[in-house]
């Protein structure tokens, strides 16, 4: 084993133990819990890596890292999620390789992802990135949808072909009433999936928690935590 999969392997381990101290600690199954690992800055091979220690998605935020990528590592049984803000001309890109877009938050980005969908004859899984920092019909610093967009931007992504609605998204807001309150984020984070799965019982994903705050999402009820710098270590530069 080369030092650098003996040092994924021990970090990866590690978050293992962490999610599930808190699966315990929340009375939950871990198998109720999917770890996404954020694999953006670091190379293909670190991603070939972490399959082989049995990662089965990954995340990544940028189409020009992420686009070679996923081509290098197209032989491996992977799921990618793409988890960064995405502007419409590079949806045709990421259509060519995401399994599921993490960062929908606008019905000009749905109707641009369908479009390609259908094209390249797949099928686009997509969760709402909700901005629970956003006012009142804005979007949140780091995109997103205020939370009573919700119901509009569901129905768009459940009507359009080629998407299928996987649930909800967030990331602990910096600033506004959640800042420094990442488990009451979370909290809120699933009172509105609970409200969304109302007209769509089957968007039921709720992503929530990163490498600092993965417990708190656990406890809040969160079904994939994205995890970045406690598997790979501290982000390298970017490019």
């Amino acid at each position: 084993m080369t030092d650098r999969k003996a040092e994924l392997a021990a970090n990866l381990a590690a978050v293992e133990e962490r999610i599930g101290a808190a699966c315990a600690a929340a009375g939950r199954k871990r198998e109720e819990l999917t770890l996404i690992v954020v694999t953006k800055t670091y190379p293909a091979s670190d991603v070939r890596f972490l399959s082989e220690l049995g990662v089965r998605h990954v995340a990544e935020n940028r189409d020009q890292d992420a686009a070679p990528k996923a081509a290098d590592c197209s032989d491996l049984p992977l799921d990618w999620h793409f988890v960064g803000q995405l502007q419409t001309n590079k949806v045709r890109s990421v259509v060519g390789y995401a399994d599921v877009v993490q960062s929908v938050d606008r019905v000009k980005l749905v109707t641009a992802l369908s479009k390609e969908a259908v094209r390249a004859g797949r099928e686009i899984g997509c969760l709402l990135q909700v901005a629970l920092d956003a006012g009142v019909g804005g979007r949140g610093d780091r995109g997103g949808v205020a939370p009573e967009g919700i119901e509009e931007l569901a129905a768009s992504v459940a009507g359009a072909p080629g998407l299928r609605l996987g649930g909800l998204m967030t990331v602990a807001p910096l600033t506004g009433a959640y800042a420094g309150r990442q488990q009451a984020a979370f909290e809120r984070l699933m009172d509105l999936s609970t409200a969304l799965r109302v007209a769509h019982p089957a968007a039921n994903m709720v992503s929530a928690g990163m490498s600092a705050d993965l417990e708190q999402a656990v406890a809040a009820g969160a079904t994939h935590v994205r995890v970045g710098t406690a598997v790979l270590g501290v982000r390298r530069g970017l490019g």
